[in-house]
């Protein structure tokens, strides 16, 4: 008889992409309705330091947490975000975009699971004076809660209305682009990979704009439909 393998129990809730989408834009606003208009790129370190009464630190998790892969932690009981030191830009000015993202992405832990996870049980021991984080985010590592916050930072970082509008004065167009129409090479493993890197190559200027990385921004784009596989033949 073949063994039945237990579901894995979910910290969080499910949470539809356009809510989370929303969540990240009641920040935007929240913040502008104080400061006025937000200009590219948003202000991650105001957001969090000035609006949500945090701070953020850089500090080696990778060595804290014995583990190749840390790129961030959360401790909702300390109001502290750590970010580990090798995406510091002032040292690794490659890192900015990554930085960046781990930032937004420890942000949405704050706004989208800091009051469920206060709120159940078997979770509040994060709330107590126990040292350890809330959350512990990895590059490999992508449970509910962790894509939910990739989600979040996405958005908080790359708002939809913003993207088109720089889109469209990039581009002289609204129009999307399909990989057919980059300059694919075949120098990785698998056309996949391939496409994926012409696709980044492409939207380098883009992310540029955003502080975001090359890979976050094809992320984004392809997910506003702005990039895509092809381009659907018109009916007329």
């Amino acid at each position: 008889m073949a063994r039945r393998i237990a579901a894995r129990k979910e910290r969080v809730p499910y949470l539809r992409e356009r809510v989370i989408e929303e969540h990240a834009q009641l920040l935007l606003d929240e913040w502008g309705a104080v400061h006025g208009e937000i200009t590219l790129p948003i202000p991650l370190d105001d957001l969090v330091e000035l609006h949500l009464g945090l701070t953020y630190e850089v500090e080696d998790l990778c060595g804290r947490f014995g583990s190749a892969d840390v790129l961030g932690a959360i401790w909702f009981n300390e109001n502290i975000i750590r970010v580990d030191a090798s995406l510091d830009p002032s040292k690794h000015p490659q890192m900015l975009g990554r930085f960046n993202f781990t930032l937004a992405h420890e942000i949405g832990h704050w706004r989208l699971h800091r009051e469920h996870l206060r709120n159940d049980p078997n979770e509040a021991t994060l709330f107590e004076d126990n040292g350890e984080p809330a959350f512990v985010c990895r590059s490999s590592a992508k449970p509910r809660e962790e894509r939910q916050a990739d989600m979040f930072a996405s958005c908080l970082m790359a708002p939809r209305a913003m993207v088109r509008k720089a889109w469209a004065t990039w581009r002289s167009s609204d129009d999307p682009v399909a990989v057919t129409q980059l300059d694919v090479v075949d120098f990785l493993d698998s056309r996949q990979a391939n496409e994926r890197a012409a696709m980044e190559k492409f939207c380098k200027p883009l992310a540029a704009r955003f502080d975001m990385s090359a890979q976050a921004m094809r992320i984004r784009l392809e997910t506003l439909e702005l990039l895509v596989k092809e381009i659907e033949p018109r009916l007329f």
